[in-house]
């Protein structure tokens, strides 16, 4: 299941530079899927090993982490950037370096093991891979996506929250009794329900309201 991971951002790779967003898109979503079950399936088969957490990290880097920050500068390109210096296209791919700052980060931190500090790489690259979804199903939204002062504003915020010492939720139930996860319980359902209403324009702002939940969390 890693290395399925590690084969969907490599294929997804191979569709940014085809110019095939939509499919680069939902090989994220389907890398998340396995991302999320390899870790299911090593606890309930008691299989965990240190080449395990080493391998899906560097799973995560190439498909959490340089396949999303591709996917932008794609979009940048795609975009009316014909304002400025042509450096300013490389800007996306800090996502990449920022996002092998937080994997390596992950991996020594030990505060880490029932929350996260920082946006973890799988909530950036499903916020970029809703980018192609709103722009094929939600075109109204084109003018936002494909602007490329918005798209560097990204970058730098988010390559800036991946490292930062904020705190945030882990979706990690040690049990699932109400009163023990309340405000996990109010997340999921908050988020269902934009998603249904929304569909893909909800994605980026089910990110958001997961940060500002955690930040309330912890101050609360």
């Amino acid at each position: 299941m890693t290395c399925g991971n590690l084969l969907c951002g490599c294929l997804g790779i191979m569709q940014v530079f085809e110019g095939n967003l939509l499919m680069a898109s939902y090989l994220i979503f389907i890398a998340g899927v396995l991302d999320f079950l390899d870790g299911f399936v090593a606890r309930a088969m008691n299989s965990s090993s240190p080449i395990g957490k080493e391998l899906d990290s560097l799973a995560d880097m190439v498909t959490f982490g340089a396949l999303p920050a591709f996917m932008v500068l794609k979009l940048f390109l795609m975009s009316d950037a014909s304002f400025g210096n042509d450096y300013y296209k490389y800007i996306p791919l800090i996502l990449a370096i920022f996002s092998a700052l937080r994997l390596a980060k992950f991996n020594v931190d030990t505060r880490q093991s029932d929350s996260f500090i920082g946006v973890p790489t799988p909530a950036n690259a499903l916020v970029v891979a809703s980018f192609p979804l709103i722009l094929e199903y939600h075109p109204d939204y084109a003018h936002f996506i494909l602007n490329p002062v918005n798209l560097i504003a990204y970058s730098l915020i988010m390559s800036f929250l991946l490292i930062a010492e904020l705190p945030l939720l882990a979706f990690k139930f040690k049990s699932f009794a109400w009163a023990d996860n309340q405000i996990k319980y109010v997340f999921l359902g908050i988020s269902v329900l934009l998603l249904i209403l929304l569909k893909f324009v909800a994605i980026p702002l089910v990110v958001l309201l997961y940060v500002l939940v955690s930040v309330v969390n912890r101050y609360r």
